[in-house]
């Protein structure tokens, strides 16, 4: 039974609409029925994602349809600040202080945690997704791994802030990595589900702010934990349990235990790890996109405290200069990330949008590699700031519009997440790769920075499905 709503006034539709198996249509209900599936909450987790296509004249983003935008936008925030603070200022500085200030050691040293820590999140997101998507519970199939993820998340912050070896550093951030992905995976996979597709660019452009404030803020306010790594730990940790679970309590989902699970094929699953180009190219090239744009951003930011330090030469007084860093980044965030989202929605175009933000991108590295100066790491923080914001306030719609199956959103979303997730833990020690294999060098980053950039950004033009 369907009831009309706030959000949706225009009433009633049929309950079970036929849906494409590949959500790859245009940003509007052309090729989408719509419905609503409950009487209790019109943001149900149908698997079909039942109010995806409403037609983009009748939506309109008020009532529980706001209050969900914003809380995921806040969810956003919590959990990105924890990728923004742990891997860019408190993880390279405890081990710094674990293993000495050689630019070498640490540099290697921080590349090995990373990468294990990076290979750990690139398996959980699309372990997360599946079971999510199979999950049967009174409060829906998101909300308890949601809550879950943060929980023993935290507690493994905890236990990294008490670590005195890289090894028991090492085994903890594995720990969180793994945990909080179980958390953002099914988070991510609220859109898809809930988010008709004519709004999904405003919405990507609040819930991309959330994520880019998140990461950004959390650099700043790292750089306040820099002489008590542990109180920051145990902060960041407390302050996603607190977000995501008023968000869950805000955003309640029905309950879904009568409902058949989806056949789970091991085989299938495994496969997902590898997005075939013939099958399924759109979000093949989706993938590819959103990997080399992230790998190419968070190659810099990611170390950009070592970059401060050994290659600007601002040694201990790094650390200082970080927020100032992170408020030009956030402020051209800020302009870019509002433009975008709704441009796009106004254009019905998203590829424009990316390939512009990887172009900005890619100029932006061009500054501190020209001037190896705090000058031009300002300079670096603002453009790179209006090049991602404008980036992130289109990808998730774009990503959302390409999913192969109706029934795996959060899988394929995990999947999808790999490709943001992994340049931005695996970025920092790749960096470190890079600074150890030209003997110390920073310089080599920028270049190279600049052609990953370029090629995400074009990797967007074969996409057919999405203008």
């Amino acid at each position: 039974m369907t009831t009309p709503s706030d959000d949706f006034p225009e009433g009633p539709r049929p309950v079970q609409p036929t849906i494409p198996s590949n959500l790859t249509g245009v940003p509007d209900s052309a090729a989408l029925g719509s419905t609503l599936t409950t009487a209790d909450s019109p943001f149900s987790a149908a698997p079909t994602s039942a109010v995806s296509a409403q037609p983009a004249g009748k939506v309109k983003v008020r009532g529980r349809l706001l209050k969900l935008m914003l809380s995921m936008s806040v969810a956003n925030l919590a959990i990105f600040g924890i990728w923004g603070a742990v891997p860019g200022i408190l993880l390279p500085l405890q081990v710094q202080g674990i293993v000495g200030d050689d630019p070498t050691a640490k540099a290697g040293a921080l590349a090995v945690i990373a990468t294990i820590g990076a290979f750990a999140a690139m398996v959980a997101q699309p372990i997360a997704g599946t079971v999510s998507d199979r999950t049967r519970s009174r409060f829906g199939r998101r909300a308890p791994w949601m809550v879950g993820g943060v929980l023993i998340g935290g507690l493994a912050l905890i236990g990294m802030g008490v670590g005195s070896t890289l090894v028991q550093v090492g085994i903890a951030w594995v720990i969180v990595q793994i945990a909080y992905n179980f958390a953002q995976g099914p988070l991510s996979a609220i859109l898809p589900d809930r988010v008709p597709s004519a709004v999904r660019g405003t919405f990507s452009a609040l819930s991309g702010l959330g994520l880019m404030l998140g990461a950004l803020g959390g650099q700043i306010a790292g750089a306040a934990f820099a002489t008590a790594i542990p109180a920051g730990y145990l902060v960041f940790a407390g302050v996603a349990l607190v977000v995501l679970v008023l968000f869950v309590v805000l955003n309640p989902d029905r309950s879904n235990r009568g409902e058949p699970k989806p056949p789970f094929d091991f085989v299938a699953f495994l496969k997902t790890f590898w997005v075939s180009p013939v099958k399924h190219p759109d979000f093949f090239w989706g993938f590819t996109g959103r990997l080399l744009l992230f790998a190419g951003y968070f190659m810099v930011t990611g170390y950009q405290l070592y970059i401060l330090q050994d290659y600007i030469g601002l040694k201990d007084k790094a650390v200082a200069l970080v927020p100032l860093l992170g408020i030009l980044s956030l402020a051209g965030t800020l302009i870019s990330t509002l433009i975008g989202g709704p441009l796009s929605d106004k254009l019905g175009r998203r590829k424009i949008v990316v390939i512009v933000a990887g172009i900005i991108l890619a100029i932006s590295l061009v500054f501190p590699l020209v001037m190896p100066t705090v000058t031009g790491m300002l300079v670096f923080s603002f453009v790179s700031g209006l090049g991602f914001g404008a980036y992130q306030s289109v990808d998730t719609a774009l990503m959302s519009e390409v999913l192969p199956s109706k029934d795996d959103f959060a899988k394929d979303l995990g999947v999808l997440n790999i490709a943001a997730t992994l340049p931005q833990t695996l970025a920092p020690g790749l960096a470190g790769l890079i600074v150890v294999a030209f003997g110390g060098a920073y310089t080599p980053l920028f270049p190279i920075g600049i052609v990953i950039a370029i090629v995400g950004a074009f990797a967007v033009l074969p996409i057919k499905s999405v203008r």
